[in-house]
């Protein structure tokens, strides 16, 4: 009664109360439901501090639900399992285990399956501040470890190569660090013996003195220890050799860069003094003014022409001048069927290839590309790549008898090798050309680069670069010809920069006659030999290589006998002794592609 009049004086009829009460029983899942939307909410922004309602205790939460789940996946209310320790067998002493690592040689599939979790794990265990942070290792195979294949410490080269009472002094004196004890160095610095060829060293064996000295991994075999009178024992190298002096000393200081059987070998002093701008390029100086000179002159006259008078124009024509000396008379070369050429490989073609080639009957060989500007600061990586074996310096093997061998071809003389290089500006390959012929005896020719795909190369304007730039292509040409004495110079081009565009066509044209506008006063570059890859520098190397170009260029070679012809007598006629030395002042000619069976060679060449 009392209900019912208190919901009367509120105005409230006793139905409706029972109404209200009614339906708050039914709405009482959806405001759980809401709650837990909310707790879910503050739970989720960690930065606000959970604050419960006004009145809300521990029990108004909304309660888990009966098949809910801790984090750890068992359910709440069950009794943990007790987890089984692992066998003794399956575990593994870390402690041994990283120790062991750091001396065994890791397996390669190992360290691939690893992949960087090592990597992340050591980075994570450094402190960040301290120490620069490492480089990330790039490209293929950054989990593999190949050993550390160097000596403990390394021996100066004032002991390498001399017994252990030598006088011999180091040039730097007690600023050199590196080891002078030959025993000390014997003992703790040196790798372990080589057992392979039951020890014997097989360089010894052959010539009779091992060029690396102490540090020869096959040492024992030609090293022994004597005793002098007053009972002092020294250790001493044997040699049996011309090269070898006294118990086993080098006769010279020069020999200790020579290696048997290898030539082209440019000793240190020349090198450093080249380095220090010491080398005298008198002749070089000369011939790359006049071309400077002359290169100016050439663009005022073709500049002008147009709007100048005839008495201007002669002006101009009187202000040329002749160069300085003209090129010397080249040693005559000879390419055929049979003498299948080796192309030049960059980062292949190194002695061992080349020599394994030869013995495999290539008859004519070239060196890695050389930078110029390397070569001429006396850089001894760009010096390595011109060492030429002895086999490279025999003649091709081929008989004159049964091929049409022109007059004054002397084929005693000629060899198999020729170096390559690489430059952008004419300065730079002229002396570049310039040296090799005075430090390098045997070369068959030099042949500039313009096919270089490289982009370091093509950025800085050589290699395929010069492709679209034939006025400073045919000025490279005309001063290495200059200053190279007897040997002959070539030139080794691509179809075009662009695959839709070749432009071979046009530089055989200036490479053979050269341009219209030097062509009376000039003559030709003298470019003895010109090799084409059928290949555009957007190709590189993995697109077939177009043969079908290649003969179309070999075409237009033949019929510059004929253009040849038709400029006798006229002012267009180029000089004779500007003419490559060859019957006839021709031009070689020589395709280049990829033949990977007896096929292709038969198919192709």
């Amino acid at each position: 009664m009392s209900d019912q009049h208190d919901a009367q004086m509120g105005g409230v009829s006793p139905g409706n109360a029972h109404a209200e009460l009614a339906a708050d029983a039914s709405n009482v899942t959806t405001s759980t439901k809401d709650e837990e939307r909310a707790s879910k909410r503050l739970k989720v922004n960690d930065s606000i501090p959970f604050q419960s309602a006004p009145g809300e205790d521990l029990h108004d939460a909304p309660a888990p639900k009966e098949n809910e789940q801790s984090t750890n996946g068992d359910k709440e209310n069950e009794v943990p399992r007790p987890k089984p320790d692992p066998k003794a067998e399956y575990l593994v002493d870390m402690s041994t285990q990283k120790d062991a690592s750091n001396d065994a040689v890791n397996d390669d599939d190992a360290a691939e399956a690893r992949g960087t979790a090592e990597g992340n794990a050591e980075n994570g265990d450094r402190k960040p501040g301290k120490g620069k942070k490492e480089k990330k290792k790039k490209g293929q195979n950054t989990e593999r470890d190949f050993g550390k294949f160097d000596d403990a410490f390394r021996l100066c080269n004032s002991r390498a190569f001399y017994p252990e009472f030598s006088p011999r002094e180091c040039k730097f004196g007690d600023r050199c660090r590196l080891c002078h004890d030959i025993r000390k160095y014997l003992e703790e610095g040196r790798r372990g013996d080589v057992e392979t060829f039951e020890g014997k060293c097989p360089v010894f064996e052959a010539h009779g003195h091992c060029p690396s000295g102490w540090k020869c991994r096959f040492v024992k075999s030609h090293m022994e220890e004597i005793e002098h009178e007053d009972g002092r024992k020294e250790l001493v190298l044997i040699s049996t050799s011309a090269n070898g002096g006294e118990n086993g000393e080098p006769k010279d200081e020069g020999s200790e860069e020579q290696r048997p059987a290898i030539f082209n070998v440019v000793s240190m002093d020349k090198k450093i003094d080249l380095n220090r701008k010491r080398t005298d390029f008198t002749r070089s100086d000369q011939y790359i003014t006049w071309l400077n000179k002359e290169a100016k002159l050439s663009e005022e006259f073709m500049n002008r022409r147009k709007n100048q008078s005839t008495e201007g124009i002669e002006d101009l024509r009187a202000r040329f001048v002749d160069p300085p000396f003209k090129p010397s008379e080249k040693r005559r070369l000879y390419f055929g069927q049979e003498t299948p050429t080796l192309a030049p490989l960059t980062t292949q073609g190194n002695l061992p290839f080349r020599r394994l080639c030869v013995e495999l009957g290539a008859q004519l060989t070239y060196s890695e590309m050389a930078l110029s500007m390397p070569l001429i600061q006396g850089t001894k990586a760009d010096w390595t790549l011109l060492k030429v074996h002895e086999s490279e310096l025999s003649p091709p093997q081929f008989n004159p008898g049964s091929v049409p061998i022109f007059d004054d071809y002397d084929h005693s003389k000629d060899i198999k090798f020729g170096a390559q290089i690489s430059g952008n500006n004419h300065w730079v390959v002229t002396k570049a050309a310039d040296v090799l012929n005075r430090y390098c005896p045997h070369l068959r020719l030099i042949d500039l680069n313009c096919g270089c795909p490289i982009d370091m190369v093509f950025k800085s304007g050589g290699g395929s670069a010069l492709l679209e730039n034939s006025g400073k292509l045919e000025r490279m040409v005309r001063g290495m010809n200059a200053v190279s004495g007897e040997v002959p110079i070539t030139a080794k081009i691509r179809t075009g920069i662009r695959n839709s565009r070749p432009t071979a066509t046009q530089l055989i044209g200036k490479l053979a006659f050269g341009a219209r506008e030097h062509r009376e006063r000039l003559g030709a570059p003298g470019c003895a030999a010109l090799t084409l890859h059928g290949r555009s520098r957007e190709q590189r190397y993995t697109k077939k290589a177009d043969w079908g170009y290649i003969s179309e260029c070999a075409a237009l070679i033949k019929t510059y006998n004929k253009q040849k012809d038709t400029l006798t007598d006229t002012i267009a006629e180029p000089d004779a002794s500007s003419l490559p030395n060859a019957k006839d002042g021709r031009m070689y000619f020589l395709g280049n592609g990829d033949c990977y069976s007896h096929t292709e060679y038969y198919e192709h060449i």
